[in-house]
């Protein structure tokens, strides 16, 4: 199935791009900031989000990979 179809999968792809993109603008802050607005400001929103709410984020990104590691 596609990850648009599947609740799970999709929230695992959202996760997964904000979590790289958080990553992204630490290593080059450059590359995601020029690109504030427009579709590309979409990977700039999801880096603010990583970085403003890493403890949440990290939380999902632990219970998304038990709950595809034991209960899948």
């Amino acid at each position: 199935q596609s990850a648009i179809f599947n609740f799970q999968s999709l929230l695992t792809v959202i996760l997964l791009l904000i979590c790289t993109c958080a990553y992204l603008r630490a290593l080059a802050p450059s590359l995601l900031d020029r690109n504030k607005t427009g579709l590309l400001g979409i990977f700039w929103k999801c880096a603010r989000i990583g970085e403003r709410k890493s403890p949440w984020v990290a939380c999902c990104c632990v219970i998304m990979a038990f709950s595809i590691l034991f209960l899948q």
